[in-house]
């Protein structure tokens, strides 16, 4: 029989932060609307690909789990 197992987790966000507050001067809403309609009180402002995102919180992962990549039969990416 076939074993798997999670033995490493690794993330990566982008640094940029867009708040509501941020985005009220951009735009005529305020955080109380946004929050009432979205839930969301911040959304992550990325300047490069996911796939470079995806890179950094790969080898992140990799290390969590003590592994090189040869060693590895698959990662599950969610983004």
């Amino acid at each position: 029989m076939v074993q798997a197992a999670i033995t490493g987790w690794g993330k990566c966000l982008p640094p940029g932060v867009l708040n509501n507050q941020d985005l009220s001067t951009i735009v005529d809403t305020s955080d109380e609307w946004i929050v009432s309609r979205t839930g969301m009180k911040e959304r992550r402002i990325s300047h490069v690909d996911v796939s470079d995102l995806a890179y950094v919180a790969c080898a992140r992962a990799l290390a969590c789990a003590g592994k090189s990549a040869d060693q590895v039969d698959m990662i599950i990416f969610g983004g």
